[in-house]
């Protein structure tokens, strides 16, 4: 079962007490940090993981991201994180000053998690980056289920397929053999084979599975 400490929130700003701040109050709550001084940092971290063969966005992680910085602006990198679905795994949360908050909220609007203005409560920002963790957990796992689906499907035969398409459209053995112009035994082998295969026990649950396919 998933916890907030199974994940890792990354916090990028370029203030070192800022950094230094909130790592302290995650590991208060007991959460796993990395702390970056700017986006170019951040954004080398993830093309370095990416060269090396490695996923980073397959765990659970959260990014508290600044807006103003030197070099790279915070809204800068999160383009990059919305152009490559960084930000779709691990949820945005801006700190940002009072005078940027318009600009957060609509960064918010196109997909960012929440913002919050410096300075910020304490507890009420790490109760928000938990719920952000808690998302990214949703949507990794639901990622996953996507993947496992599609490799289901891949090792399914055209013929299985073609049955697969007729029983979902609640058609009995009798009426998708006549379709096929095969025998009821083999569309009783072929169902039995895609229920296997797809790992379902009715035509319903398949179909509501093949529902769930983005």
């Amino acid at each position: 079962m998933y916890s907030p400490q199974d994940s890792t929130v990354y916090i990028v700003d370029d203030d070192v007490s800022v950094r230094e701040g909130m790592a302290w109050l995650l590991r208060t709550r007991r959460l796993l940090s990395e702390s970056f001084d700017s986006a170019e940092a951040f954004a080398a971290m993830l093309e370095q993981a990416t060269a090396q063969g490695a996923k980073p966005v397959a765990q659970v992680g959260c990014i508290l991201l600044d807006v103003r910085m030197p070099g790279m602006s915070g809204l800068a990198l999160f383009e990059q994180l919305l152009a490559n679905g960084v930000a779709k795994a691990w949820p945005v949360i801006f700190l940002t000053g009072h005078a940027d908050v318009p600009t957060a909220v609509d960064s918010v609007k196109r997909g960012a998690f929440d913002f919050c203005e410096k300075p910020f409560s304490d507890n009420a920002l790490v109760d928000r980056i938990e719920q952000a963790l808690s998302l990214s957990h949703e949507r990794l796992a639901a990622r996953q289920q996507q993947s496992l689906l599609q490799s289901q499907l891949a090792e399914l035969t055209e013929r299985e397929r073609d049955v697969m398409g007729l029983v979902v459209e609640g058609l009995p053995n009798k009426l998708i053999a006549d379709q096929l112009d095969i025998s009821v035994r083999t569309v009783e082998v072929h169902r039995a084979r895609v229920f296997d295969k797809m790992q379902v026990k009715s035509a319903v649950e398949l179909a509501n599975l093949l529902r769930s396919l983005v």
